[in-house]
């Protein structure tokens, strides 16, 4: 199933590492805001509104198979 949804992204390098799904932007940008504080290089985080193909897990709960960069 492919819906929009707010997601952050862990960035290394250029490669993206890890996406999740956030519930509003506000709650992304305060996720990133912490995340930020850990001084990491190479780091970055970023929060974006895209389409993106979802899967149900066993649990119910959804999580991201692919990202639709447009």
């Amino acid at each position: 199933m492919i819906e929009h949804l707010v997601c952050r992204l862990m960035l290394v390098e250029p490669d993206i590492k890890e996406h999740r799904i956030q519930p509003s932007m506000s709650e992304c940008l305060k996720g990133k805001r912490v995340a930020t504080r850990e001084d990491k290089p190479n780091i970055q985080y970023k929060c974006i509104r895209s389409k993106a193909e979802l899967e149900l897990n066993i649990d119910g709960s959804k999580s991201i198979k692919a990202l639709i960069l447009e």
